[in-house]
């Protein structure tokens, strides 16, 4: 479905119980990513809960009106709340998404009952490590010139957006299953100016550390242990200075936990809102 919110057309779809509480699910990698990911990875939660799933701003299917900027985004998905809900919601966020859901929560906190993040950080100081990482790696197509243009925001065309993001593929998993990969990277939305600018522009002022205390509502911080690219130090900060927080660290993943591992992965987000809203144990 298409909505149109704050003068930009997004895709949304809504699954699963529609008397449950909602939970909605905020994709990564804009300019790449999309909720067809979250889709595949979390529509088992729908016997229980109702599932909102959207293509961001310059992403996937959804129209691409600037601005890109993360003040837009957690705009964006506030209309979408107030369109489709009412009251609060639960929200979950992986990876870049991970970055707008604490946004969310920090500028509309009393609409957010709990925060679950997915692989992700509250500052821009992890991106070193990872481009340490891929140059260390020796993969066949990963140069240092373009694996520091990919995460400057430097891509000049849809084409060379693709070829980057396919020579890092295998950092991303444990195992590397490069059938599956092909087909997915052969489906993607490919956006090279909205991926440009959340990495030129907004990710050089993205530093949400001194702001964490302030999130009251319980917190679920998850990473997989072999995580290149937003590494597990990035989970453990949040964790540590978020209150009603619990990290839980995926022993057999890499980047996407929810896929891995997703039984676990499941197990556990079932667990975390079932429970009562209280402070939850580190």
């Amino acid at each position: 479905m298409f909505a149109t919110i704050n003068d930009n057309e997004l895709y949304y779809e809504v699954h699963g119980n529609p008397e449950g509480e909602t939970i909605f699910f905020i994709h990564g990698a804009p300019g790449l990513g999309d909720c067809r990911g979250d889709i595949k990875a979390f529509s088992a939660l729908g016997d229980e809960y109702r599932l909102v799933f959207m293509d961001m701003r310059g992403s996937g299917r959804s129209q691409g009106n600037p601005p890109f900027t993360h003040e837009q985004w957690t705009a964006d998905i506030e209309e979408m709340r107030k369109k489709l809900v009412d009251g609060p919601i639960k929200i979950l966020g992986g990876s870049y998404g991970g970055f707008l859901t604490l946004e969310y929560v920090l500028r509309y906190p009393d609409n957010v009952t709990h925060v679950l993040l997915r692989d992700t950080g509250s500052n821009n100081g992890f991106d070193h490590l990872s481009i340490d990482r891929a140059l260390d790696s020796n993969l066949p197509g990963i140069e240092e010139d373009g694996i520091r243009r990919l995460f400057a925001g430097k891509t000049e065309s849809n084409e060379e957006l693709k070829e980057m993001f396919t020579a890092i593929q295998p950092l991303y998993t444990v195992e590397f299953d490069e059938e599956a990969v092909k087909k997915r990277l052969d489906s993607i939305y490919y956006r090279y100016e909205t991926h440009n600018y959340a990495f030129r522009y907004n990710k050089p002022n993205f530093n949400l550390d001194n702001d964490l205390y302030k999130i009251s509502v319980p917190t679920l911080v998850t990473v997989g242990r072999h995580d290149w690219i937003t590494p597990v130090e990035c989970s453990e900060l949040i964790a540590e200075k978020v209150p009603n927080s619990q990290l839980v660290i995926f022993e057999n993943s890499g980047h996407s936990p929810q896929h891995e591992e997703n039984e676990d992965y499941l197990v556990l987000v079932r667990e975390f809102l079932n429970k009562v809203s209280s402070p939850i144990g580190k």
